[in-house]
């Protein structure tokens, strides 16, 4: 019995030593692959090292020179917009000025028919709308606004005048062109923000 437990505990200790046998020279076997590598792998130069981070360097800053002008256009669109709407909020009241300058106009001779206390009241209040109106006028102006010119007998432009209406000409020379406009026209730069409303003669 002792000495099958004997032949036991041999070929134990046989195979254990196997084991370990086999593992070292599987460590072995690793570590000389590793060092084949490393020896494989090329160690770069202070030269090339530099080179390559000259290269990051330079790829960076052009990345950050793009951001820059990509950024610096995006605010320059964003003033352009904020101004556009600036601009198309103010249309209206510069409408409501012309109207009532044109309404003081006509009304001239029967003002004149009042007592004069009451005529130079209204010569005064009219005098003073048109002050302010020419001042707004003047600052839009300075802003880059200005009125898009329509006269009757023009051209009918789609890309430039909106027609609200045709009606028959009255003359064969009106016919396809504008002959009245409803509501004027503004462009601020070289971008129209307000077609001008016109009616056109029926061809």
């Amino acid at each position: 019995m002792s000495k099958d437990q004997y032949t036991k505990e041999d070929e134990l200790k046989d195979a254990i030593d196997n084991t370990e046998l086999e593992t070292n020279q599987e460590e072995s076997q690793e570590e000389k692959e590793v060092e084949a590598k490393e020896e494989d792998e090329i160690v770069p130069t202070p030269e090339e090292l530099l080179a390559e981070e000259k290269n990051k360097y330079l790829r960076l800053f052009a990345e950050f020179e793009n951001y820059k002008k990509r950024t610096s256009k995006e605010r320059v669109e964003l003033f352009k917009t904020a101004g556009q709407q600036v601009m198309t909020a103010l249309l209206p009241i510069l409408d409501d000025f012309e109207r009532a300058s044109a309404h003081a106009e006509t009304n001239k001779k029967e003002t004149k028919k009042l007592d004069k206390e009451a005529s130079k009241e209204i010569a005064s209040l009219n005098k003073g709308m048109s002050l302010i109106q020419q001042k707004l006028v003047a600052t839009l102006e300075q802003k880059g606004l200005t009125s898009v010119e329509v006269k009757s007998g023009d051209d009918f432009d789609a890309d430039v005048h909106q027609a609200i209406t045709q009606i028959p000409a009255p003359s064969d020379k009106l016919k396809g062109k504008i002959i009245d406009c409803v509501e004027k026209g503004y462009k601020l730069g070289d971008k129209i923000i307000r077609h001008p409303k016109v009616v056109v003669g029926q061809a």
